[in-house]
């Protein structure tokens, strides 16, 4: 598995917890963004997501960037959400 498949799965776990401390849930999720290192890597990443997102289809934008905080880190994501009181 490609190293920026394991890094998407990674950051969703992590956002995905989050927003689960605070009473929401993946069906909450309207909006999605992935910042990427590498172009090539977009097809892999895209295809992580789907596991997540596949059937609520939440907007979603991929951006490459020139590079994140770590430099051996090749994914970022942000997720938007609105959950109920």
């Amino acid at each position: 598995m490609p190293e920026a498949s394991s890094q998407a799965r990674r950051c969703w776990e992590i956002a995905l917890a989050a927003l689960a401390e605070l009473g929401g849930k993946p069906e909450d999720v309207v909006r999605t963004r992935h910042y990427l290192t590498n172009v090539d890597d977009v097809e892999d990443v895209a295809a992580v997501h789907g596991e997540y997102f596949g059937e609520i289809r939440p907007a979603s934008t991929i951006v490459v960037v020139a590079g994140l905080v770590d430099p051996r880190w090749k994914v970022e994501v942000e997720l938007d959400a609105f959950v109920e009181d």
